[in-house]
Order: structure tokens, then C-alpha cells, then sequence
């Protein structure tokens, strides 16, 4: 009896240090978090008296972001006919001209994140297949995921900063920065999904001779189509959130007609290309979740609601992708 009193008491008592450990533990962790989230709040110079200092000037440009306006002349509206003036005299969307059809703005966003991601897919693809245990032994095949790792570490902006010599600040380096992101970023997740087929195919592609490459192609990539198609769509959406920030360092597109407006202080236009912005966003997200649906032989997919109660967000994390 007294044995299990014992063991009952010292099983409680390393509960109890457990438990003071973890409290410790949790203390230690609460300090530090708070010791680091104020050292940078310092360091980015963060200060609630900064808000309220400018705060007058913030509330004005709302007032210039969303025009006064009515609706039906009655009820006090945003004066959506200003935006569409905007949008018409810089042809941001399409205008026409002597009866034929002059592309505005958005459609050389598009045009750069679409060839982006097409130039990108043969050198992702390759880098992808090459990366993969099954294809290269280790160590070698770390070579080609270490390309890949060094493209993926160095954001699409920096790319495009880095190919000016070669055509200054334009679409054009703009799309050969989207294509150089995307051989790291889509030949990743090729090489992720490589690692994950099953043996079946390749050992009956085997049992009748095939030689190296004929394994690869199919018994490996066949198995893995679909998502490969699904990754692409992926990544095409990204590339045109990419496409738009690239105009902000001179790139082209309606990310430039945004910085422009943006130096000049016409908030009012920058709403307006904002709009445009984020029609072709949810477009080509909307059409690219429909397609991975198709694909997969699913309705499920992500709604039209969450991808516009999630743009902002999205918007915000390519600019460093």
C-alpha cells in the first residue's frame, strides 16, 4: 500500500515540474517575442503617434480615393464615372481605334505573367525531373534543387533589377524575371510531386527495356500529368499578382500606371487602376480554380467570395515572391 502511495505521489510531484517547466518555458518564449516585436517596431520606427499626426491627411486622400458622388441623384454614392474616365483616357482595359481593338494596360500585365510562366515551364521542368532522387542519385541531384533553391531565394523584383542591362526596365525583363522565378518556384513543386509516384509503372516500363529517359517520361511524368497541370495554373496566378508589381519599378503595365498616379497624388486614378487591377486578378485566379477542378474531376474549388475577401492579402505576398 505504501508502495503505491509512493508512486502515486512522486508520479504527481513530475507532473507538477512538468508542468512549472512548461509555464517557464512558455514565460521565457512570451519575453522574447516581446523583446523582439519591439526591437523592430524601433527599428521600422513604428509609432501610434505618427498615425494620429497624419491622420488628417489619410482621411482627405480617402476622400480623393472614393469621389463623392450620388446614386440615382439622391443617395450619396462613390462618383464611379470618374474612375471610368480614367480607366477609358489611359486605356486600361480596351478601347478601340478606327474599328480595331488597341489592348490597354491589363492585357500587358497578363501578357507578362502568361509568357512568364510558358518560358518558365521548360527550364522548371527540367530542373524539376533532374532534381529528383529517382532520376539523379544523391548527392548530384542536390546540385539541380540548389539551382533551384538560388532562383527561389532571390525575389522576382531583384531578377528583374538584375536583367536591366539587358533591356532596361520593361516588360520584357519584367517577363524574363517571371520566367527565371518560375523555373524555381514550379520546378520545386515538380520535383515534390516526382518524389511521390509509385513504383508499379516504372517497374513494368522497365520489364520491357525502356531505356532512361523513356522511364521518365512514362513511367514517371505520366503519373504525375494532372498535377503538373494543377501546379502550372498554381503559379500562373501568382506570376500575374507578380506581373502587377513589376510595373511599380517601371515594368510596364498597370503596376506602372499605379506608381504614376501614386507620384502625382491623383488618388482618384490610382482607385481607379486599383479596380482594373483587381478585376484581373480574381479572373484569372477564378478561370485558373476552375480549370484545377476540371482537372482533378472535382467541383470543389476555392468560391468567388474567398478570393475576393482575400486579394489584399495575396496582393501582398507577391510583392516578394
Amino acid at each position: 500500500m505504501s508502495t503505491d502511495t509512493d508512486r502515486i505521489q512522486n508520479a504527481l510531484r513530475d507532473i507538477t515540474i512538468a508542468k512549472r517547466v512548461r509555464l517557464l518555458f512558455s514565460l521565457v518564449v512570451l519575453v522574447l517575442f516581446a523583446w523582439i516585436f519591439t526591437n523592430a517596431l524601433s527599428e521600422v520606427g513604428f509609432s501610434v503617434g505618427e498615425i494620429v499626426r497624419y491622420w488628417p491627411e489619410f482621411t482627405d486622400a480617402l476622400g480623393d480615393f472614393f469621389p463623392p458622388g450620388s446614386l440615382f441623384g439622391v443617395l450619396p454614392f462613390v462618383d464611379v464615372s470618374q474612375y471610368w474616365a480614367f480607366i477609358q483616357e489611359r486605356n486600361l482595359l480596351l478601347q478601340f481605334e478606327d474599328g480595331n481593338p488597341v489592348l490597354g494596360a491589363m492585357f500587358v500585365t497578363f501578357a507578362m505573367g502568361f509568357a512568364g510562366t510558358v518560358l518558365g515551364i521548360p527550364g522548371a521542368l527540367l530542373l524539376g525531373v533532374l532534381g529528383s532522387e529517382r532520376v539523379t542519385p544523391y548527392p548530384f541531384n542536390f546540385l539541380f534543387r540548389g539551382t533551384m533553391s538560388i532562383i527561389r531565394a532571390i525575389p522576382a523584383l531583384v531578377w528583374a533589377l538584375i536583367y536591366i542591362p539587358l533591356g532596361g526596365v520593361s516588360p520584357f525583363t519584367a517577363t524574363l524575371a517571371i520566367g527565371t522565378d518560375t523555373m524555381g518556384n514550379l520546378g520545386r513543386l515538380f520535383t515534390d510531386a516526382l518524389e511521390e509516384v509509385e513504383d508499379g509503372p516504372i517497374e513494368a516500363i522497365e520489364s520491357t527495356g525502356a531505356n532512361g529517359p523513356q522511364k521518365v517520361v512514362f513511367g514517371m511524368l505520366s503519373q504525375v500529368f494532372t498535377p503538373f497541370i494543377a501546379w502550372t495554373m498554381y503559379i500562373l496566378e501568382i506570376n500575374v499578382r507578380i506581373a502587377v508589381t513589376m510595373g511599380l519599378i517601371g515594368g510596364g503595365g498597370l503596376g506602372q500606371v499605379l506608381q504614376t498616379q501614386r507620384g502625382l497624388f491623383k488618388y482618384t486614378n490610382m482607385m481607379a487602376t486599383i479596380l482594373v487591377i483587381f478585376v484581373l486578378v480574381i479572373s484569372v485566379e477564378f478561370v485558373s480554380q476552375r480549370v484545377r477542378s476540371y482537372i482533378r474531376g472535382t467541383e470543389e474549388g476555392t468560391s468567388f467570395l474567398t478570393l475576393v475577401v482575400e486579394f489584399p492579402q495575396r496582393m501582398a505576398r507577391s510583392i516578394w515572391e
